[in-house]
């Protein structure tokens, strides 16, 4: 089967997904290297307890400090010509503010309707369009609709912008807050986006109606040439344990080679990522994560892999993040696996997500990864060892010179 390349940076489900983090049920907090998706540990739980002004200051600093916050709180609630004034708003404002004025894209806020649709979109399963987005520009846009759901149906196409949902101008909004709270939405219901698309004079619209969006994390067959082929579209709460099934089915037929395809992946929990190195590393680190006093945790590799001795090339692309450059960078690093493609996202920062009382989530970037060998990908990202480009036209074809890269190596070693 021809394999029709899939391109999507953030590789967060438009419908969208974000890839994020399960709380676990209680407060328990969780680690995510943030790449246009992440990478989301879960390590044992972290104890969370309510944070006292003297954390950040004595209390006489910490009154000073914040005195004219209260000045002004205290104005608009006496002055303001609407009222009464909604305090929980005000208070979710206050705190979006601080976390934006850190001046990190990766640190921020969610309130409790984000942090909810996040958790969801972990599971594979969400409301929505059905596309793959990019949320590090200007605005939404679209990498590639998923087969089968409403998005390809609408026609949209790699490249479209998102400027305005029901008629709402969405220009300076922060796109990841346009995906979240505007596009997704209840399967069933309707959304009208404005499309901007280059070679279209003008923007039109486009209406789409939202539907129930499964997609499974991990997919596999045999190709030709008795060459196994694994493609993971996320490392999401079932990834592990889905990747040990396909692993198994494809293993049993004694292939003569393995393609893991991590292209357009931008990642999921670090957990899962460790596991998920660990079917292909018998041993040693799978990454380093360096604190800000120069000290750093190693996640070792975990026994049993499956697929430990078979040669392997691993696709990669400007879209693969987080995760996917922490599995991507220990293959190369110990020289486990051939990278083919072009230099992955190169998103290597650590953030801790923690619930807060109303069921908000605040993230904090409090690290940055390292792959065994102490590369630090940010910013940079991994160059793989063969490079090949993927043009517009190979897209527009279905051609995938990628992917027949990666068999000619395994066909020619």
């Amino acid at each position: 089967m021809k394999h029709k390349p899939v391109r999507s940076l953030v590789l967060v489900f438009l419908a969208l997904a974000i890839m994020a983090c399960s709380f676990g049920g209680g407060l328990a907090a969780g680690y995510f290297a943030f790449g246009q998706g992440q990478v989301i540990s879960r390590p044992p739980y972290l104890e969370t307890t309510p944070v006292s002004p003297t954390s950040a200051g004595t209390p006489a600093d910490v009154a000073e400090t914040f005195v004219p916050f209260w000045e002004a709180w205290d104005l608009i609630h006496r002055m303001y010509v609407d009222q009464p004034l909604d305090d929980a708003a005000l208070m979710e404002g206050a705190l979006n503010g601080m976390m934006e004025a850190i001046g990190d894209p990766y640190s921020g806020y969610w309130n409790a309707r984000e942090t909810q649709d996040a958790n969801n979109a972990m599971t594979g399963e969400y409301d929505g369009i059905g596309a793959y987005v990019d949320t590090g520009g200007e605005y939404l846009t679209i990498i590639n609709p998923i087969p089968g759901t409403p998005a390809e149906a609408a026609g949209l196409r790699p490249g479209d912008q998102i400027i305005a949902v029901d008629g709402e101008d969405v220009t300076g909004v922060d796109p990841d807050l346009v995906r979240l709270t505007r596009v997704m939405g209840p399967a069933g219901t309707d959304v009208t986006l404005t499309i901007r698309r280059e070679g279209v004079d003008e923007p039109f619209d486009v209406t789409i109606t939202r539907a129930h969006i499964v997609i499974p994390s991990v997919t596999g067959e045999m190709l030709d040439n008795n060459i196994a082929y694994v493609q993971l579209t996320i490392f999401g709460d079932d990834t592990d344990a889905e990747l040990r099934t396909v692993l198994r089915e494809l293993m049993a037929n004694d292939p003569a080679g393995l393609i893991l395809d991590l292209r357009n992946n931008g990642g999921g929990y670090l957990n899962v990522a460790v596991n998920i190195a660990s079917e292909f590393i018998p041993n040693g680190v799978i990454l380093y994560e360096v604190y800000g006093d120069g000290s750093r945790q190693a996640y070792q590799a975990r026994s049993g892999g499956l697929a430990i001795d078979i040669p392997m090339v691993v696709l990669v692309n400007e879209y693969s993040a987080s995760a996917s450059e922490i599995v991507a960078g220990a293959l190369q690093d110990y020289g486990r696996a051939t990278l083919v493609g072009v230099t992955t996202f190169g998103k290597g920062s650590v953030q801790n997500w923690v619930p807060l009382s109303n069921g908000g989530t605040l993230r904090v970037t409090i690290a940055r990864w390292q792959t065994p060998n102490g590369r630090a990908i940010h910013g940079v990202g991994i160059t793989p060892d063969v490079v090949v480009e993927m043009s517009e036209a190979d897209y527009e074809a279905g051609r995938d010179p990628q992917l027949d890269a990666a068999v000619q190596i395994l066909l020619n070693p």
